[in-house]
């Protein structure tokens, strides 16, 4: 079954599994950027999708991009 994720689900699971702080406060799909706020104070934007399942949960500051292959 689909999961299917809300403004407040995705605040519980980035509040579980991140330091970061979610600020967005509407959610319209996986496309969208949302913003959060690093545990150094900078805020950053993400897909979920990417905050989710790529693991990048801080800004690039304190998680530099990888290098592109």
């Amino acid at each position: 079954m689909n999961k299917r994720w809300t403004i407040d689900k995705i605040g519980e699971f980035v509040e579980k599994n991140s330091d970061s702080k979610l600020l967005s406060t509407e959610y319209h799909g996986f496309s969208q950027k949302l913003l959060f706020k690093c545990t150094c104070g900078n805020n950053f934007e993400k897909t979920f999708t990417k905050f989710k399942k790529n693991n990048q949960r801080k800004c690039e500051t304190c998680q530099p991009p990888k290098a592109s292959r």
